[in-house]
């Protein structure tokens, strides 16, 4: 609850915008209400057969009633989704202000897969709660308070009976619903995960398991796991079957409960009363019938939430005191980078090359805290724009070459971009494109081949005025031959970057010497 509460904070929503899409969605149940009431009053005092003027009034605000119910129904919809639209953006844009600001290795943890999941679809699942929670549980308290108040004023043993049944409806309906969801979901997530572990090692050892006498062993366990799994369904499910009858027999009782009020009156009060206190407690439930739903919408909005809220909580991270040197000395350890310094970084997948990379550049503690001219990382100013990290996975977006290199400096113009884009030998390519580096790329990544992706990437490279360049992987998918000219040039203090230090993490045998650590040996650099 408390994290739902910190993103519906971060919505900033207007008061008066929420006002106005409850107050359509109360009078939507209102005019329902109250067209249960005088259809109650009109069948009662038709049956007494007056003359026909004296119902015409009440047959015309039955058409009115009939008519603003759908008509509030529609302007409800349109202030809802507007004021969850609106949410989202603000939302979306306090959750990008508090990654931008927050420390750069909490964002760099999270796999691409990840934090585009808490910026979209759990995003989308906490707006969700403003619409089919939030919405309808306050017009459903308000119409219940304006039904029992109603049929107070009716008769007061009535009034309390409804408000009694619409309170079990609206609390015990909606709860026992978010429990079974709740329930269900965690047995899911359980047995899965038994099922599956037990599932893969009999997929994938069956032979070492038949050989070891275990193999039905591990077949039972797996079938175990299924059960236990069905069985806590079940039970999920027989609590769902409660909250399903919960709202049903609310309106039972409370119609009982309005017939032995309507008997006990029948020689002393009108007709037209009786049918209305007959009658009304079966409209009175229709607002509160959507809470079993917006119980299933919480608890889906609740988990989203407890993912996004610790990225609105992040600390920031506090401005740099000192400025970074035009040339600035890295100290990783006992690794050591002087201004202008060449290394190769090599080793076997998994040995934590990108970690170390990731760690020089400050954007993640794991591989250790770097030092810039003998100054803790986060002490210092404009770190980023000194030290740039280009992974072998960044993102290559659908649009114009030109626009993708800018990534890497916005002021870069066609002709820089051009020149760095033949330095790395992309201009056979630049020269087949219909527009130059203005052609746009339709399909993003998949606009080019591997090796053409790695070569853009580089240029990026070229284009940052960062003075120290970290390229992770920037050869591969190269053939030999390419990879090993383009990474003489790399590493070549004349060559491609020359005057800047370059650390080039690899499997690629590097020229000889140039400095090289080797992570799977954990050698002094």
């Amino acid at each position: 609850m408390r994290d739902l509460l910190i993103c519906l904070r971060a919505m900033r929503t207007r008061p008066l915008a929420a006002l106005g899409a409850v107050g359509a969605g109360v009078l939507t149940a209102g005019s329902a209400l109250a067209l249960a009431g005088l259809s109650a009053w009109l069948i009662t005092k038709a049956w007494t057969m007056p003359p026909v003027l004296a119902l015409s009034l009440a047959v015309t605000s039955v058409r009115g009633l009939g008519i603003t119910r759908g008509l509030m129904r529609y302007v409800e919809r349109l202030a809802s989704h507007r004021l969850a639209l609106r949410g989202l953006t603000e939302l979306r844009a306090a959750l990008y202000l508090r990654l931008a600001g927050a420390a750069p290795a909490e964002s760099v943890r999270l796999s691409d897969g990840e934090l585009l999941a808490r910026t979209g679809a759990d995003v989308d699942a906490v707006g969700d709660a403003l619409v089919r929670t939030v919405i309808p549980a306050a017009v459903a308290a308000t119409v219940s308070v304006a039904a029992t108040a109603w049929m107070w004023f009716l008769d007061p043993r009535a009034g309390l009976a409804l408000g009694a049944c619409l309170l079990l409806a609206g609390l015990a309906a909606p709860w026992l619903t978010a429990r079974a969801t709740r329930d269900r979901a965690a047995a899911e997530a359980a047995g899965s995960e038994a099922f599956g572990a037990a599932a893969s090692a009999v997929l994938d050892h069956a032979g070492e398991l038949a050989v070891a006498g275990r193999l039905d062993e591990v077949r039972s366990r797996a079938a175990r796991a299924e059960d236990a799994r069905r069985s806590a369904v079940d039970r999920a499910a027989r609590t769902g079957a409660f909250a399903d009858a919960a709202i049903p027999l609310a309106v039972g009782l409370a119609v009982i409960a309005a017939l032995l009020v309507a008997v006990a009156r029948i020689d002393s009060a009108a007709a037209t009363t009786l049918g209305i206190l007959i009658l009304l407690p079966l409209s009175a439930f229709e607002a509160v019938s959507v809470l079993p739903d917006a119980a299933r919408q919480y608890v889906r909005s609740a988990d989203a939430a407890g993912r996004i809220a610790p990225l609105l909580t992040l600390p920031a991270v506090p401005a740099g005191t000192t400025p970074v040197a035009p040339h600035p000395t890295l100290r990783l350890g006992a690794l050591v980078l002087e201004p202008g310094d060449r290394l190769a970084v090599r080793g076997a997948s998994g040995a934590g090359k990108t970690t170390v990379l990731l760690a020089l550049a400050g954007l993640d503690d794991r591989g250790g805290e770097v030092a810039v001219d003998g100054t803790p990382a986060r002490d210092c100013a404009d770190l980023p724009a000194s030290v740039a990290f280009f992974g072998e996975a960044a993102h290559v977006f659908a649009t114009t070459v030109a626009e993708n290199c800018r990534v890497a400096r916005g002021d870069a113009t066609d002709a820089e971009i051009d020149a760095a884009l033949r330095r790395v030998g992309l201009g056979e390519w630049i020269d087949g494109l219909p527009d130059g580096v203005r052609t746009q790329l339709e399909d993003g990544a998949d606009s080019l081949s591997g090796g053409q992706r790695r070569r853009l990437l580089l240029a990026r490279a070229l284009l940052s005025p960062a003075a120290v360049v970290l390229l992770d992987e920037p050869t591969e998918h190269l053939d030999a031959a390419d990879a090993r000219r383009l990474l003489a040039e790399i590493l070549d203090p004349a060559g491609l970057f020359p005057g800047r230090t370059v650390v080039v993490a690899g499997h690629a045998e590097p020229p000889a010497g140039v400095r090289q650590w080797e992570m799977d040996r954990l050698s002094s650099a």
